[in-house]
């Protein structure tokens, strides 16, 4: 390679790609490159995401811009932190590392937004969910086993919060605790995110029992609570050592309205709070009861949620992504075959090496499916998308063969049984919605 070619050099991927065009960003170079990298706004600097460490070559990138300056004030970042989007290479290499791997992790950037010091009072909705019988379970296991089976719970549980905006507040044994709104919205999208998350939750428990750990002979079981209310949050605690915390009483209340399921034998709960911050109509509402919470000496008025009255498309689409998406190499193998098939033209527009092209296809559709919760990050993201595509030579006329191909590989790689008519109608809704948008 010419040494008057400036190269990047992705150290979390043992990766360096030639700088073939120094007008572009780092985020644009990669993405010419194939190498999966989160911008989850479109990459203009409105979002976090595409951040990234520069391990060496500082002095051979361009100037932190206002976005950056104003980022990094209001977050604490020290000087190698920058974003991809916005740093460009002079006439010397650079060495980087991404910061931000997964879109799991996207979620989990909200707690920067929090208030040092004290903290301050914000609106949440909260989520409690509790793992039935956990004790008696626990005894029949090995450790190892134990461990095993506990990751793959909390893993399969917390994607549905992560998809929905949401951030784990802690683990707590057998227990989940999250919030929904510390970035912001309206209640009305903090509670319907958070009723999304849990019915994600109970997909989620079916799907874990049903198959990845019959050989355990275990099954799950869980309780949630939903809760509405003001609390303190901040990080808080020692100078040198402080932590994020969430201070109030509707933690505890959400605690207590999970605990009403076993008596009520019913599986997910929400109180009177929660559930005035909806529409009318939007949800399929079972029990409905007055109880006495512990520490408490008025009635609550909680209600059971069935599920939503009509199909409801982000939830379909989120349910189902993990279990698509377990063999991405075979997926996405699988989708450009029948692509190529339909419009053998497309063919030329790929390189030859299609496994970093596959890696940005399934990179791509996790991510679109994580940002249905951020719609205003997702229209941005898919016009910065349906811009690259066209500059590749992707035309009008063959979005309509990229849906037919991605739904035909959708339905195999799910099966008849999970790939039923409401998922059907939700993935076709969401990828209308995705062409449309990038091929507005």
């Amino acid at each position: 390679m010419p040494n008057s070619s400036p190269t990047i050099v992705y150290r979390d991927i043992n990766k360096e790609i030639r700088v073939d065009d120094p007008r572009l960003s780092i985020l644009e170079l990669a993405i010419r490159h194939k190498i999966p990298h989160l911008h989850e706004c479109g990459g203009h600097g409105l979002c976090t995401t595409c951040r990234i460490r520069v391990l060496d070559g500082a002095s051979n990138l361009s100037p932190p811009t206002a976005a950056e300056v104003k980022f990094s004030q209001q977050r604490g970042w020290d000087p190698s932190v920058r974003l991809a989007c916005q740093t460009r290479i002079n006439e010397q290499s650079a060495a980087i590392e991404r910061l931000v791997w997964t879109s799991a992790e996207v979620s989990n950037l909200q707690l920067e937004t929090m208030p040092l010091g004290i903290g301050e009072e914000r609106e949440l909705a909260f989520l409690f969910c509790d793992m039935r019988n956990f004790t008696p379970w626990a005894n029949r296991h090995s450790n190892f086993d134990l461990a095993h089976m506990l990751n793959r719970f909390f893993t399969a549980l917390g994607d549905p919060v992560f998809m929905n905006n949401g951030i784990i507040y802690q683990y707590a044994g057998d227990e989940i605790i999250a919030l929904f709104g510390a970035g912001g919205g309206d209640q009305e999208q903090m509670c319907l995110a958070a009723v999304r998350a849990a019915l994600g939750m109970l997909y989620a428990v079916e799907r874990l029992n049903r198959w990845e750990l019959k050989e355990f002979d275990t099954t799950f079981s869980i309780g949630i609570g939903l809760h509405y209310g003001k609390a303190f949050v901040g990080n808080i605690g020692h100078s040198r050592h402080k932590q994020f915390a969430v201070i109030g009483d509707p933690v505890n209340v959400t605690s207590r309205i999970q605990s009403q399921n076993k008596a009520l034998e019913t599986t997910l709960l929400a109180s009177h709070e929660f559930i005035t911050n909806l529409p009318e109509k939007v949800l399929n509402i079972g029990k409905k009861s007055k109880v006495l919470l512990k520490g408490k000496d008025e009635l609550f008025s909680v209600y059971e949620i069935v599920g939503f009255t009509q199909p409801d498309t982000n939830l379909r689409v989120q349910s189902t992504i993990d279990e698509l998406l377990k063999n991405e190499e075979a997926f996405a193998e699988q989708f450009y075959q029948k692509l190529f098939l339909k419009a053998p033209e497309v063919q030329a527009l790929f390189p030859q090496n299609m496994l970093d092209q596959g890696r940005m296809l399934t990179h791509m559709l996790r991510g679109i499916v994580y940002a249905l919760s951020r719609p205003d990050y997702l229209v941005s993201g898919l016009n910065a998308l349906g811009k690259q595509h066209r500059e590749y030579g992707v035309k009008h006329e063959h979005y309509p063969l990229v849906k037919d191909a991605l739904l035909e590989t959708i339905r195999e790689h799910l099966g008849e049984e999970s790939f039923s008519p409401e998922t059907e109608r939700a993935w076709h809704s969401a990828l209308d919605l995705v062409i449309k948008t990038m091929d507005g």
